[in-house]
């Protein structure tokens, strides 16, 4: 029986699933859209919502434990101070997933996840 088993496991082991929520999460916060496939967004969904809640919370122990998933400082910053503002009256649901097309190579389903509210010049640097 498959009874609280939430997570999807993407055909990968553990080692490398986290690795690719952490390479994800921080290019998703850090651009704020980005194209994946449609299992890999929903996955993701649930740790960048994570993400943004740990920033909205702002105290020492919230910072560390957001470094200890993201890979860049420079984007934990940005969480902590632009996003935390930005979502401190949502009560949930940070991010949006849109199907958008299916990839010519495999015929994957693709999708955008974008946060709400984005900006639309982010990631343009």
């Amino acid at each position: 029986m498959r009874h609280r088993k939430r997570h999807g496991k993407l055909g990968r082991n553990s080692s490398h699933r986290k690795a690719l929520m952490r390479n994800m999460v921080t290019s998703l916060l850090d651009h704020e859209l980005i194209e994946t496939t449609d299992a890999k967004a929903k996955e993701l969904r649930r740790v960048a919502d994570k993400m943004i809640t740990l920033g909205k919370r702002g105290d020492l122990h919230a910072r560390r434990q957001a470094l200890s998933v993201l890979k860049d400082k420079r984007v934990a910053a940005k969480l902590f101070d632009e996003l935390a503002d930005r979502y401190k009256e949502r009560p949930g649901g940070y991010t949006r997933v849109l199907k958008s097309r299916v990839r010519v190579g495999d015929a994957a389903s693709m999708s955008i996840i974008e946060l709400v509210d984005r900006d639309a010049t982010a990631g343009a640097q």
